[in-house]
């Protein structure tokens, strides 16, 4: 971060570890799983379920083929825009919209006191846990449930598939305090799946560079998009 505050808000780190699982699953990923099972319990933010859903998931992220994880990765996040880690693209689309909302939320990252080092837009959902991480528990929380109905689609999505990667969206509704707003996300659950050929177009849009915040915890690479790492 550019400019982290003198004493971290309560609960940040939780946020930051759950943007980092849903970042790009390389070694170091996989070295930080213990720290991050121990964080969690530590500061306390989630429920027994929510925590065990999470604690399944890193003990998957621990023990499974580093390349699978990252093929599985690829398929479910990157392929598959209805599971789209793109906030944005849920809401708005191709819409005019779009280009307004990045630069708002631009906007309240650089008040914050943080940069986007590299191509990736603002929407980008670990991202967004990360500018959480910065602010006041109360405000993060409040902030959290603005694109709750998202995150409640992309779970739900998930579980049907019995992804393990749905426990990251059951905690965020957890941690926000709030269940996902029903009505929204069954309208939101409604689009479907892209044609394979928008999913290829979308595989391309990519770039192939690191992405985060100045100093923060985002950046990794892989071959056709750029999550982040610590």
């Amino acid at each position: 971060m550019t400019a982290a505050p003198a004493l971290r808000p309560a609960g940040a780190l939780t946020f930051r570890c759950l943007s980092r699982l849903l970042t790009y699953p390389q070694e170091d990923l996989r070295a930080a799983v213990p720290r991050i099972a121990q964080i969690l319990d530590v500061e306390g933010l989630l429920g027994e379920a929510a925590k065990a859903g999470v604690n399944r998931l890193l003990t998957d992220l621990a023990t499974a083929d580093l390349l699978d994880l990252q093929e599985r990765y690829v398929e479910l996040f990157d392929r598959q825009r209805s599971l789209s880690l793109h906030l944005f693209e849920h809401v708005y689309a191709d819409s005019r919209d779009r280009g307004p909302a990045m630069v708002e939320l631009k906007r309240a990252y650089e008040a914050a006191g943080l940069e986007i080092t590299a191509n990736e837009l603002p929407d980008f959902l670990p991202l967004y846990l990360e500018y959480l991480s910065v602010l006041p528990l109360d405000e993060a929380r409040r902030r959290l449930r603005d694109p709750l109905a998202v995150i409640g689609a992309l779970g739900r999505r998930l579980r049907q598939r019995d992804e393990g990667y749905a426990a990251v969206f059951a905690a965020l509704e957890d941690l926000a305090g709030a269940p996902a707003p029903e009505e929204a996300v069954a309208a939101l659950l409604g689009d479907g799946e892209p044609a394979e050929e928008d999913a290829q177009a979308l595989d391309e849009t990519w770039a192939e560079e690191p992405v985060g915040f100045m100093g923060g915890a985002c950046a990794a690479r892989h071959q056709s998009r750029v999550p982040g790492r610590e």
